[in-house]
């Protein structure tokens, strides 16, 4: 049975948020905005938050410094899943995947499916595992981003949510 577990003590997650943006300010970052609002509502510590242009080496320095850090225990970044060439984010998060979550970005397209109807196959959501780092990337819009944290994120960031989460495996992601 799916459910919170209301006798388990809540535990916060470390999550940084990366929006991919050539034209985002924190002052209109909307969909950055979102994720920060809900992760901090639902009680997880934002540990940093950056804005970077769609250019792979911005990219891969900012992943690098992040999956390095042993406070930052997820990602989550906006943008840059589309179809357009200076869209980069799938590809060079794969470069740091040491084991991809296939269902992640399998899911949030059966979520999409729902809301948006076809547009969805436009999405390459995509998540994974790099050095005990969870790394999720999400579509740019708002809407995404809220879709992600309400029937995902919500869940799989919760200690207490059963049958399985995220959370739970944290002490193991480094298993030889």
């Amino acid at each position: 049975m799916m459910a919170i577990d209301e006798t388990k003590e809540f535990l916060p997650v470390n999550i940084a948020i990366l929006t991919l943006s050539d034209t985002r300010t924190f002052e209109n970052d909307k969909s950055g905005r979102v994720l920060v609002d809900k992760l901090t509502d639902a009680g997880h510590n934002l540990i940093d938050r950056a804005i970077i242009k769609d250019d792979k080496d911005d990219l891969r320095a900012q992943l690098s410094e992040w999956v390095e850090n042993d406070d930052v225990q997820v990602i989550i970044a906006t943008g840059g899943t589309g179809l357009t060439g200076r869209d980069i984010t799938p590809e060079i998060f794969h470069e740091f995947y040491e084991k991809e979550i296939e269902g992640f970005g399998e899911y949030f397209r059966y979520i999409s499916m729902k809301l948006i109807g076809t547009s969805t196959i436009q999405s390459r959501a995509t998540g994974g595992v790099a050095n005990g780092t969870y790394m999720f990337a999400v579509p740019g819009s708002p809407g995404a981003c809220k879709d992600a944290w309400n029937h995902i994120f919500s869940e799989q960031l919760d200690i207490r949510f059963k049958p399985c989460n995220f959370v739970e495996m944290m002490p193991r992601l480094k298993e030889k």
